[in-house]
């Protein structure tokens, strides 16, 4: 019987684990989503509306302008000090010259050690698959469809995946664990370990904006109340790894929960970006996001008054203490700075703010709160 490793209380796998799935998990692999077009018609796909269907490219979360920009790409990956991406979509077959080009550029820019994989259903442009092996690719995760999981030998992925298998890139599966076909994935499973897959992930299934409505009419629930995942999801997962190990089968397996993806693969990539972002003032918190302080002048005449108080009564210095964001208009300072001299700054000039935001290109903030001259806002204590 094989041996279940828990990774980090939100994963599990049985030997062997891909060596995408070991870099996710450090956040050294950039997400390179290279158009939100699919032949596949997923009733659970977890795709944005904004994404989904649209021939739309973001390396992680940086939106390029067109096919052209690849210099985000790049940027982005240096960002992350990424050792390899994972290419998705929508399906990088339909636009399999694109998907060439990029795995070369990125191959050439980082070297071949630069780890890439790549999901597809193989629904249209499978005759392409080897071109994006001899550009460079390391691992393809197909992905067949539900209806065909207990019936792999009448699939149309079934010459793709056995060609595949005799080239040089690493093959596996990746699909969702839907509760109601615990049986189906078994027997998917023990289908490709015959046909010498090295392994399959499983992944939580989990509600999103564009599917909730069709889960919900399927009678699926959540988990709980501030888990967007689906109960019952992760139990049968546990339950299939038990199975399979129970077989002891060559090939690998690997539970992948949505609080894994989450608390683990975005937070680690989230870290390494703040690191290479931050300013002088920023605090980078346990978490990866980053705390500062904002100060809005009501005008540029207040602000050119706003930067003499700071430099002269407070002693402030720039780049280091401060800076002026000319794009935003705003003055960005060390969060236990502003929150000492606030109530110095009149409420006439300008509004001050403590917040709390992502270090992705998107700069999503967690959280906004406002400083008061009337009211003690001080913020407790700050990461360190």
């Amino acid at each position: 019987m094989q041996t279940i490793t828990q990774w980090l209380k939100q994963s599990n796998y049985l030997s062997p684990l891909s060596p995408g799935c070991r870099l996710c998990k450090e956040g050294a692999k950039l997400v390179l989503f290279i158009t939100g077009q699919c032949p596949a018609t997923c009733f659970y796909c977890p795709l944005s509306f904004e994404k989904g269907g649209n021939d739309r490219i973001y390396a992680d979360e940086w939106a390029l302008a067109d096919e052209q920009d690849t210099n985000v790409l790049i940027e982005e990956a240096h960002l992350i000090n990424s050792k390899g991406a994972g290419i998705t979509g929508g399906d990088p077959l339909i636009v399999w010259a694109r998907t060439v080009r990029y795995i070369e550029l990125l191959k050439n820019e980082f070297g071949e050690s630069f780890h890439i994989h790549l999901y597809t259903s193989a629904l249209q442009h499978a005759d392409h698959i080897q071109d994006l092996i001899d550009a460079g690719l390391d691992e393809l995760r197909f992905h067949p469809l539900p209806p065909t999981w207990g019936s792999m030998e009448t699939s149309p992925l079934l010459d793709p995946i056995r060609s595949s298998i005799s080239s040089e890139c690493d093959v596996g599966i990746e699909i969702p664990v839907i509760p109601q076909m615990k049986q189906e994935i078994i027997k998917l499973i023990s289908w490709a370990n015959t046909q010498g897959i090295q392994w399959i992930n499983l992944n939580e299934l989990e509600f999103s904006e564009r599917n909730e409505i069709t889960l919900y009419k399927k009678g699926y629930t959540i988990k709980r109340d501030i888990s967007s995942s689906v109960k019952g999801s992760e139990t049968t997962a546990r339950e299939i790894l038990d199975i399979i190990a129970a077989k002891d089968l060559d090939i690998g397996l690997h539970y992948c929960s949505s609080s894994f993806k989450d608390a683990i693969q975005l937070m680690n990539r989230m870290k390494r970006r703040a690191h290479s972002i931050a300013q002088d003032y920023d605090i980078i918190t346990d978490e990866g996001t980053i705390i500062k302080g904002i100060i809005e002048p009501t005008n540029k005449q207040n602000l050119n008054i706003l930067l003499t108080i700071l430099m002269k009564k407070h002693n402030l210095r720039k780049r280091e203490d401060f800076i002026y964001n000319e794009k935003n208009n705003t003055i960005e300072i060390h969060a236990e700075i502003l929150d000492r001299i606030h109530s110095n700054l009149s409420s006439n000039m300008c509004s001050c703010f403590i917040i709390e935001r992502y270090p992705t290109a998107d700069g999503l903030e967690v959280e906004r709160i406002p400083l008061s001259n009337n009211t003690d806002h001080s913020i407790r204590s700050f990461p360190k």
